[in-house]
């Protein structure tokens, strides 16, 4: 009878605990599975050079060209580059900002990267003075306001803090010309979070937590203490008290960032480390188990524009496993992991189609500058 009673009572407490089996049954873990120790992905200089090629290959090539842009009367209709002439290249706008990134950040890194003057030079005439008031001008217009809201907005002031960050005469040179569209994307990001009840949770463009993270890095170089508040306040209206984030449902098949990683990087950004230990737990539980695994994203066809994103996807996935490791000794085996993302796609962006070659440069380096740090 008493040996009934134990029975009766262990399925009764088994069925009253359904959530905790659904999140055993739902995490992924190898605990029999030996872990490779991946090869710490690194810029040298020749390989700095080939980087350089891909933003050089399209930041000054108009065409194809996805402009986005919507159109209030038959005057709207004019060239890419009559629209953005300091931004027109690599497709889009976006990737034409980020494209200028990668070229700043590599001279930064590299003195002696080839054709360094042909490269400033080009950087002076793209962003020039003159360009940078249409690219303002084209802001202040009554039908393109949300403009590249949010992704554009965080790259281009990504742009700006390489600029700032670089100590050469020509980085104040461009720094002072591209300062009004800065000020503008700021004043623009002061003014919508407020507004924004919601936040975008995609593994795409409009993702909330990735806009933030960069404008919060450049609020913090930049000392700007209205825009850092403004995120603040919001990021933790939005995510503080978010748990057990769907890491099994990532990626989505055009993903090129993680929702969840996103989220989780920005918030290291902001929260003191004890808090954000705390709510690490439990929002991504299972990021502090070592046996944890978390597959690279497989790119079935490089010529496709949307399917390449997967690629993309893994390098941000590295530079926010990087992000959320720093100065936490037990989450260091994320960083292993972000090495494998990176090893996996690295090679196939040197030889792949303008889909991937206009824009997946960018976020490689972005992910190997983390690796370094």
């Amino acid at each position: 009878m008493k040996n009934s009673l134990i029975v009766i009572l262990a399925a009764f407490l088994c069925c009253c605990n359904p959530g905790k089996k659904e999140k055993q049954e739902t995490e992924t873990f190898a605990p029999n599975i030996e872990i490779k120790v991946e090869t710490i992905p690194k810029i040298d200089l020749q390989q700095a050079n080939r980087l350089a090629q891909l933003p050089l290959n399209c930041i000054n090539v108009e065409y194809p060209n996805k402009l986005s842009q919507t159109l209030g009367g038959d005057s709207d209709l004019k060239s890419p580059q009559t629209l953005h002439p300091a931004f027109y290249g690599c497709y889009d706008w976006h990737s034409a900002v980020h494209g200028h990134w990668s070229l700043v950040s590599l001279l930064k890194q590299f003195p002696n990267l080839e054709n360094r003057n042909a490269i400033e030079q080009r950087l002076l005439k793209n962003i020039s003075k003159e360009n940078i008031e249409v690219e303002v001008a084209y802001f202040l217009g009554e039908h393109n306001k949300t403009f590249e809201r949010t992704y554009g907005w965080a790259w281009l002031l990504k742009l700006f803090e390489e600029l700032h960050t670089w100590d050469t005469p020509i980085a104040r040179t461009l720094e002072t010309n591209l300062q009004p569209l800065a000020n503008l994307i700021v004043d623009k990001y002061i003014e919508f979070l407020p507004k924004l009840n919601y936040p975008l949770r995609v593994g795409t463009h409009t993702n909330t937590a990735f806009g933030l993270s960069f404008a919060y890095d450049y609020a913090e170089t930049l000392n700007n203490e209205p825009l850092k508040n403004a995120i603040m306040e919001r990021a933790k209206f939005f995510f503080l008290k978010d748990e057990n984030c769907p890491m099994g449902w990532e990626p989505s098949g055009s993903d090129f960032l993680s929702p969840c990683l996103e989220e989780a990087a920005l918030m290291k950004r902001l929260l003191p480390k004890e808090e954000f230990k705390l709510w690490l737990i439990e929002f991504l539980p299972q990021l502090k188990n070592k046996s944890f695994i978390l597959e690279t994203g497989k790119v079935s066809d490089r010529t496709d524009g949307q399917l390449v994103h997967l690629d993309g996807v893994n390098f941000s996935r590295a530079w926010n496993l990087i992000k959320i490791a720093e100065g936490l000794p037990e989450y260091y085996h994320l960083k292993n992991m972000a090495y494998a993302h990176i090893n996996y796609s690295l090679p196939s962006i040197f030889e792949d189609s303008y889909e991937g070659g206009h824009w997946l440069g960018s976020f490689a380096i972005y992910a190997l500058n983390t690796t370094s740090k």
